[in-house]
């Protein structure tokens, strides 16, 4: 009985240790602090979110606010990014001491040795390596974040392509309606023997030519509307989400000295890889740690020999591969060099990128501007014009149809200048500037780039 009870103890007395809880570094505090606040408004209690209803009186707000709850891609990497803050406990535990049982054996069994083994790494290089999974962690959070905003501005894009696709169908719609009406004239001079019948047959070809113009963007509504629902996460057999009844535009009231200016601060490619570049300097240093010996030590203890003879042990790593800790170290060193040079790259695009959707937007401001203010309101007196002039024999029907189809050609132009401004204007706040849009309360902001006496501006 009393070999037994000796044994049961160092069961026991592993079994404790197996309850036994490690020390948060400080990088596990603030990744955690951060995950949780992103975990509350995102999936409290690993929960989905109760959706916002999808009406026409749904804003766009509401609309991002439901894709950022709903998209699976979202999803994804949040739950990457989950992985990755759990990761950092893993990296800073320590290993798990192993339960020994060594028998000596004769005729009949002379010792019993139960105890307990365990490897001892430098401390040191647990915290650096919570240190390379905090920095990890950081770069899945700004990851999560890329595909909020990217997620947003799709949205944005199919939203903005649906509204002005219903723009280009009614003006052609409009224009056919004219036509419809100038055939009538034509064929009431036709009548009277004033104009040949080609004036007729004219419109009628042109009458034609919108038809199947029409037909074709109203066949072109679904695959924007695949994109759409796409973007909100919903499947193919769910029912299509009605467009809202108000058109909004995108809000951007910084100066473009702000704007670039906030981008390469904020934006969240650059923030990821700047998430990396940390990681890889914490790999350095790690490597570093190679030149130091790790540890194992334990206990054995003679339970059959009266008293109880105790045999500790002590080993130790020698780390004599003097190539290899080089080796490990020049590697880390290669990472942080391509890190930062990814960096350097990445910010050269965003500078390109931003010169170039910002040449966009003010461009297709002018020439909406152009439009809206001069060409449109001549082409429609010159339309009048026309139509006056060729209900008294003063023009012919080619100047007609030719003011007819200016007039169009402005309207379809306008309403391709629209488009091309609102998707500027959102590419531009959501995927280069990195804005959050009101409905992204869901990102919080890593501790890291919250200021601080240390860090009072990122």
């Amino acid at each position: 009985m009393g070999l037994i009870a000796k044994t049961t103890g160092f069961v026991l007395a592993g079994l404790v240790l197996t309850g036994c809880r490690g020390i948060p570094t400080p990088s596990e505090h603030a990744a955690r602090d951060n995950f949780q606040d992103v975990r509350n408004r995102y999936r409290s209690g690993d929960r989905h979110a109760t959706l916002p209803v999808l009406d026409t009186n749904a804003t766009l707000e509401i609309l991002m606010a439901y894709a950022m709850l709903n998209q699976p891609k979202v999803e994804a990497a949040y739950y990457d990014y989950a992985a990755a803050v759990e990761r950092i406990t893993t990296e800073r535990s320590l290993p798990d001491p192993r339960l020994t049982l060594e028998l000596d054996i004769q005729d009949v069994v002379t010792a019993v040795m139960p105890g307990l083994m365990s490897d001892v790494p430098w401390l040191k290089k647990l915290r650096i390596r919570a240190d390379v999974a905090s920095a990890e962690s950081e770069a899945k959070f700004y990851a999560f974040e890329s595909l909020v905003l990217q997620t947003a501005y799709e949205v944005k894009r199919a939203y903005y392509q649906l509204w002005f696709l219903d723009d280009r169908i009614r003006i052609n719609r409009e224009t056919l309606a004219l036509l419809n009406e100038l055939e009538q004239i034509a064929r009431v001079r036709s009548e009277a023997g004033q104009v040949t019948l080609q004036d007729v047959l004219r419109a009628q070809i042109e009458q034609e030519r919108l038809r199947t113009e029409i037909a074709n963007l109203e066949d072109s509504r679904n695959p924007l509307l695949a994109q759409f629902k796409g973007a909100l996460g919903l499947r193919s057999d769910q029912p299509d989400p009605p467009m809202p009844r108000e058109f909004e535009s995108t809000p951007l009231d910084l100066s473009p000295e702000q704007l670039l200016h906030y981008a390469l601060a904020r934006n969240p490619r650059l923030k990821q890889i700047e998430a990396e570049v940390r990681m890889a300097e914490s790999g350095i240093r790690l490597a570093r740690q190679s030149k130091l010996p790790d540890f194992n030590v334990g206990v054995e203890a003679d339970v059959k020999a009266s008293p109880v003879m105790w045999r500790p042990s002590v080993g130790v790593t020698l780390p004599v591969w003097r190539d290899k800790i080089a080796a490990e170290i020049a590697a880390a060193q290669a990472r942080k060099n391509a890190a930062q040079a990814r960096l350097s790259a990445e910010q050269i695009q965003l500078a390109v990128e931003f010169a170039d959707r910002s040449f966009t937007l003010r461009e297709t401001t002018r020439n909406l501007a152009l439009l809206t203010d001069t060409l449109l309101p001549k082409a429609r007196q010159s339309l009048e014009i026309a139509r006056a002039a060729y209900g008294t024999a003063k023009t012919d029907f080619i100047n007609l149809l030719d003011a007819e189809r200016s007039l169009l050609e402005f309207q379809l132009a306008q309403v391709d200048a629209r488009t091309q401004r609102e998707l500027a204007l959102a590419e531009l706040s959501l995927l280069i500037v990195g804005l959050q849009p009101t409905g992204a309360s869901l990102l919080g902001t890593p501790v890291a780039d919250k200021p601080s006496k240390d860090n009072p501006v990122k």
